[in-house]
């Protein structure tokens, strides 16, 4: 039995993965700690798995904005601080960050302490965090053919984003019912986002009634802190009731996407791993100010790969034209649904699972930097 340390909260794209990861290694024996952030998303998700440990670590985002920086340099200070103690108290095996504020501190410390440091990135663009600390990783996960500048090519391992085991697709007339949806009519579910949620979560507000009208139920996920849970009935023209729901939050994500005909959201590499997992073809709109862009790359490769289509938020307007489009196209919804399939092929959790086993090994035994030897796992030396 070894004991994990995993950095993943300040967002659900880096909270859900660590939730994963978590999962599955306490289910093969191994002791877990998920470091979290002091956000409300955070504190909302974490409800769920009373099972798991958690502990909420200082830290900041980093900003060029002088009170931003100052708050950054505090905040990552007193993480440092936290981490050297936490690391101290409960001799983690191994240290595995998913990005953002809440992994710096902790992996630096890690580092010196010459503990093992792993790192995932799940975006097509490696962010902020995963580029300064690379260097310091013995293992680094990648999406295929991404490459990391710093990261020894060793110690890269090219596989997916791992998903927690409740994400798992459902008959569409059963999930539509739990959700109380008309299962004869067509779903379009939109996640309006944490960053950025104003455009889409305005886009259904103006546009649901004239979505009712041909036939479509529309579900959004608006975000915390953005408006209230809502029910709005419609008719078509035929006299048919047609509903449309918003809500804050979804504590039920998988029964939500297999209620979907099809999805309009932002591009967040967590949301994209779920869509591949349930099989649901989606529109994606990608998030401008996303660091780097990453969220233009990530919807491209998803859309390259066949599992939807993209659509730059300056032509929003244009955007219920291209859902009736798709949701009304079944050979064209099928094409995509079986493409998704063919995506999710690669088991990326179990994968991960059996590396970082093979990473926590004591001194002596076979070397954790080898190759892996599983066919659907990929090293930087390939």
């Amino acid at each position: 039995m070894s004991r994990f340390l995993i950095a993943c909260g300040g967002t659900g794209g880096h909270l859900s993965p660590g939730i994963a990861l978590a999962e599955g290694l306490n289910a093969r024996g191994h002791e877990t700690t998920l470091l979290i952030s002091h956000k409300k998303v955070d504190a909302r998700l974490i409800g769920k798995y009373p099972q798991l440990r958690f502990e909420r670590i200082p830290g900041a985002p980093f900003s060029l904005n002088p009170a931003g920086f100052c708050r950054f340099v505090w905040r990552q200070s007193q993480s440092l601080w936290f981490s050297a103690r936490l690391i101290r108290a409960w001799r983690p095996g191994v240290i595995v960050g998913f990005g953002g504020f809440t992994t710096a501190g902790i992996i630096v410390v890690a580092a010196l302490f010459r503990r093992p440091v792993a790192l995932h990135e799940a975006n097509r663009v490696p962010g902020r965090a995963i580029r300064l600390l690379g260097g310091l990783a013995r293992r680094v996960y990648l999406p295929q053919g991404v490459q990391l500048g710093g990261a020894r090519r060793a110690g890269v391992r090219h596989v997916g984003l791992p998903v927690r085991r409740e994400i798992t697709r459902l008959p569409h007339e059963e999930a539509r019912r739990r959700l109380g949806l008309n299962p004869e009519q067509k779903v379009l579910v939109v996640f309006g986002g944490s960053q950025g949620a104003a455009p889409l979560n305005n886009w259904v507000r103006e546009r649901q009634g004239r979505l009712a009208e041909e036939g479509i139920q529309t579900y959004c996920v608006t975000g915390l802190g953005k408006g209230g849970a809502e029910v709005r009935e419609y008719r078509t023209g035929s006299g048919e009731q047609v509903r449309s729901v918003s809500v804050p939050f979804c504590d039920d994500v998988a029964t939500l996407l297999s209620a979907a005909d099809l999805v309009v959201s932002r591009a967040g590499a967590g949301t994209i791993a779920e869509l591949i997992r349930c099989a649901t073809p989606a529109i994606l709109v990608p998030f401008p100010q996303a660091a780097d862009n990453h969220q233009w790359a990530n919807a491209r490769f998803f859309e390259q790969q066949g599992g939807g289509l993209v659509v730059d938020q300056r032509f929003i307007n244009g955007l219920d034209r291209e859902v009736c489009d798709v949701i009304f196209n079944d050979w064209l919804l099928r094409k995509f649904r079986a493409n998704l399939q063919r995506m999710d092929r690669a088991n990326s959790l179990e994968l991960i699972l059996d590396d970082l086993e093979m990473l926590a090994l004591p001194a002596g035994m076979p070397a954790p930097d080898a190759p892996a030897s599983s066919p659907g796992i990929r090293t930087g030396t390939e």
